[in-house]
């Protein structure tokens, strides 16, 4: 299964929605990290390696309500049909942040070692404030040791698979995590570096055109998702729980200002479907493609992804491993209060568990067996963002 958006077509930007943190409530988010960070020291053991430690979670869970009532209006859900915003003016220096880490896992070293240059540790707490702010940060057990605050950084040897260590080959549009029925509602990435100004694509359903038949086929769940190579290999096909690709509440006509989308077709069995629906899946892809949006963002700035309604990507650049390349933070967030398909209920999300020590009360349709409240020690090698 390979990328289908093809790097050689010119993707046309549009107007994206744009939000400004006031400058009071960006300084009070990193102030607050900061006073954190101060309060917990280096008595926390692991906190730096997983973020679920209890006393950072209390802390964060106890304290994200002294931020400015601005920031929970700045980090709402996207409010446009074009499924994702881009919120500025967190404040950020270059040289606070030490040089870009070769790979996630040396990034969760820094982030832990008061000795090194990056104040990488307390801009993981901002994430979670700023996550918090807009429902509940999240984790996986299988991807990054379960660290709710990823990194995100081209790694040697990896330049050319479908994931966000890669960086020669065009990382695909996809729903984040689309295999899993935990999945996240809103996807955080926030810009610590990007000197190129390589861009984000995003493109939402809301805005394809469809006709009434292919809406209907791609509405019914024949092939599944498999999950990317961040989680392993060797899933068993012949099990797996086919999902539709598209999906709304009323079924009655082709509008699509209500549609919701999972797609990752890097992942997805395509040459299992029969001609009609490849032809469709087909056009839906190029329709993808002609909404794309591309969002190049600058440091301190944040992208807000409706991971239900718009699918992300990463236009192709060339690393050069010397501690300047592009870096990126992500973080998973669910909305408790969104529901989805009550069929997904039932799926087992490929054994893959969430770590979820922020917990929020209110509906909520994550299986109990594929929800976990702490850190486990499944490896997850690379991310697929």
């Amino acid at each position: 299964m390979k990328s289908v958006l093809s790097e050689r077509k010119t993707l046309h930007p549009q107007m994206i929605e744009r939000r400004e943190l006031p400058l009071a409530a960006g300084r009070a988010v990193r102030e607050l990290a900061r006073a954190i960070h101060a309060t917990l020291g280096l008595s926390a053991g692991g906190v730096a390696c997983t973020l679920t430690a209890p006393a950072l979670v209390e802390q964060v869970e106890a304290r994200a309500g002294e931020l400015p009532a601005v920031v929970r209006h700045a980090m709402r859900a996207p409010a446009t049909s074009a499924g994702a915003t881009v919120v500025s003016r967190l404040p950020l220096d270059d040289a606070e942040c030490g040089p870009t880490p070769p790979s996630w896992r040396e990034a969760a070293l820094w982030s832990g070692d008061s000795s090194t240059r990056s104040c990488s540790f307390e801009l993981d707490i901002v994430m979670l404030l700023l996550a918090r702010s807009a429902g509940e940060p999240f984790g996986w057990q299988g991807q990054q040791d379960g660290r709710l605050v990823n990194n995100i950084v081209p790694a040697a040897g990896h330049e050319h698979e479908q994931s966000g260590a890669s960086s020669k080959t065009l990382l695909s549009p996809h729903t984040e995590d689309a295999f899993h029925p935990g999945r996240a509602h809103l996807l955080m990435l926030s810009c610590l570096r990007n000197p190129d100004r390589v861009g984000t694509t995003v493109s939402s359903v809301r805005q394809v055109e469809l006709s009434a038949r292919q809406r209907r086929l791609l509405s019914t769940p024949l092939l599944p998702i498999l999950p990317d190579v961040s989680y392993g290999s060797g899933y068993d096909r012949a099990t797996a729980t086919p999902v539709p690709t598209l999906w709304r509440s009323d079924e009655s006509d082709c509008h699509t200002d209500d549609l919701t989308m999972r797609y990752d077709p890097a992942y997805t069995p395509l040459d299992d479907a029969d001609p009609e629906f490849r032809d469709a899946y087909a056009h839906l892809t190029d329709e993808l493609e002609r909404v794309c949006v591309t969002a190049s963002l600058a440091p301190g700035e944040l992208l807000l992804v409706d991971n239900d309604v718009a699918v992300h990507g990463r236009v192709p650049f060339t690393a050069r491993y010397d501690g300047t390349d592009r870096w990126l933070k992500r973080v998973n967030i669910r909305l408790p209060e969104r529901r989805r398909r009550s069929a997904e209920a039932g799926e087992n999300g490929y054994g893959q568990h969430l770590v979820r020590p922020f917990r929020a009360a209110g509906p909520e349709t994550v299986p109990a067996d594929v929800e976990r409240d702490g850190t486990a020690h499944d490896r997850g090698s690379f991310e697929h963002a």
